[in-house]
C-alpha cells in the first residue's frame, strides 16, 4: 500500500500561536488559566493542554476572580471582552491575526456607513465573534441561495466579508452571487480566506490526481478539516475526515492500493504519524510526500507573553 502525504498539512501559524500562548502562560503564571472554549477545534490539543493546567470554560462567568483568561483563536464579541472588563480579569487574547484583520475592515465598512453581509457558518465560533465585533447591522449567509432572500437598508451601501476558513471555490460563488444582485457591493473578495486553508484545499486537489481514497485527520468541528474531506469526495475520491488512527476502518482500505492522508489545520502531526503507523499494522506500507508550499509563517506572540521571543515577520 502506498500513502502519500499532502504538503502543507497540519498545524498552521494561527493554531501554533495559541497553543504556544496557552502554554506560556501556564509556565508565566502558574495553573491554571483559564480558556474560553476550545483554544482550536481539536480534542487531543485541548486534553494536551488540560493536563498541563489549562482549564476551558464556556463563558467567564466560570472564571474566578483574577483568573488569567484566554480567549480562543477564534476570536471573540466585543460585548465578551467587555464582560471581562468589568470583572477585572487578565485577558491575554489568541485570536489569529487573519481573523483580527476580518473585524478591522467590518469594523471599517460599518464606519463607512455600510451594512455588513458576512458569509459564513451560523454558530461557529468565529463567525459569533465576527459578528459580535462589528457595531451595526451585519448579515449572515453561507450559500448563493441566500442572496436572494436578503433585505438590506440600502443596495448603494452594502460590504461583505467572509469566514477565514471557508473553501475558496465556494467562497467566489457566493461573493459572485451578491455582486450580481448587488452590483456597488465591496468587499475583498477571497483575500481573506486563511492562507493555510487555501494551501491545504490545494494539496487535497493535487493528492486527488494521484490516489485511491483520502483520509483527513481533524476533528468532525473543525470547519476547514471537513471541507477537506469533501473537497476530495467533490473529486470523486473516497475521503474520510477521521479524529485519530483508532478512527480508521479498515473495511475502507478494501480494494484501495494508493492512500492521500493530510490533515485539518488544527490537526498535530503526531495523529498523523500514529494513522500511519495503524495502516502498517494493517499491510505493508510505502510513505511518499506530494510536493507542495512550504509554510514559513509565524505570528507575534501578545506582548505579556513576548519578552523572551526573537521578533519574527507578520503576514502583510
Amino acid at each position: 500500500m502506498q500513502v502519500i502525504l499532502a504538503q502543507p498539512r497540519g498545524f498552521c501559524a494561527g493554531v501554533e500561536r495559541a497553543i504556544e500562548i496557552v502554554e506560556r502562560a501556564i509556565e508565566k503564571y502558574g495553573p491554571p488559566i483559564y480558556v474560553r472554549h476550545e483554544i482550536v477545534h481539536n480534542r487531543h490539543v485541548v486534553d494536551r493542554l488540560r493536563a498541563k493546567g489549562a482549564e476551558f470554560v464556556q463563558e467567564l462567568d466560570e472564571v474566578p476572580a483574577g483568573g488569567v483568561t484566554i480567549f480562543s483563536a477564534h476570536g471573540v464579541a466585543k460585548k465578551v471582552e467587555e464582560w471581562a472588563a468589568e470583572r477585572s480579569l487578565p485577558v491575554i487574547d489568541a485570536t489569529c491575526p487573519l481573523v483580527s484583520k476580518v473585524h478591522k475592515e467590518g469594523r471599517r465598512y460599518a464606519e463607512q456607513g455600510r451594512e455588513i453581509v458576512l458569509i459564513g457558518h451560523d454558530g461557529h465560533p468565529e463567525v459569533e465573534g465576527t459578528m459580535g465585533q462589528i457595531p451595526g447591522k451585519v448579515y449572515l449567509i453561507s450559500e448563493p441561495g441566500d442572496v436572494a432572500s436578503l433585505e438590506v437598508a440600502d443596495p448603494e451601501m452594502l460590504a461583505y466579508i467572509t469566514q477565514t476558513t471557508l473553501s475558496v471555490d465556494d467562497t467566489k460563488v457566493v461573493i459572485d452571487a451578491l455582486k450580481a444582485r448587488f452590483p456597488a457591493i465591496v468587499g475583498p473578495d477571497t483575500r481573506d480566506i486563511c492562507y493555510a486553508t487555501q494551501n491545504r484545499q490545494q494539496a487535497v486537489r493535487d493528492l486527488a490526481k494521484v490516489v485511491d481514497l483520502i483520509l483527513v485527520v481533524g476533528a468532525q468541528n473543525s470547519s476547514n478539516s471537513r471541507r477537506l474531506a469533501e473537497i476530495g469526495q467533490e473529486l470523486g475520491k473516497p475521503s474520510y475526515l477521521i479524529a485519530d488512527a483508532k478512527s480508521l476502518d479498515p473495511e475502507w482500505l478494501n480494494g484501495i492500493g494508493t492512500i492521500g492522508l493530510t490533515a485539518g489545520a488544527s490537526a498535530p502531526e503526531d495523529l498523523v504519524q500514529d494513522l500511519i503507523d495503524r495502516l502498517r499494522q494493517l499491510a505493508e506500507v510505502e510513505v511518499s510526500f506530494l510536493p507542495g508550499i512550504e509554510e514559513n509563517i509565524r505570528f507575534r506572540l501578545p506582548r505579556e507573553l513576548a519578552d523572551s521571543v526573537e521578533p519574527v515577520e507578520e503576514l502583510a
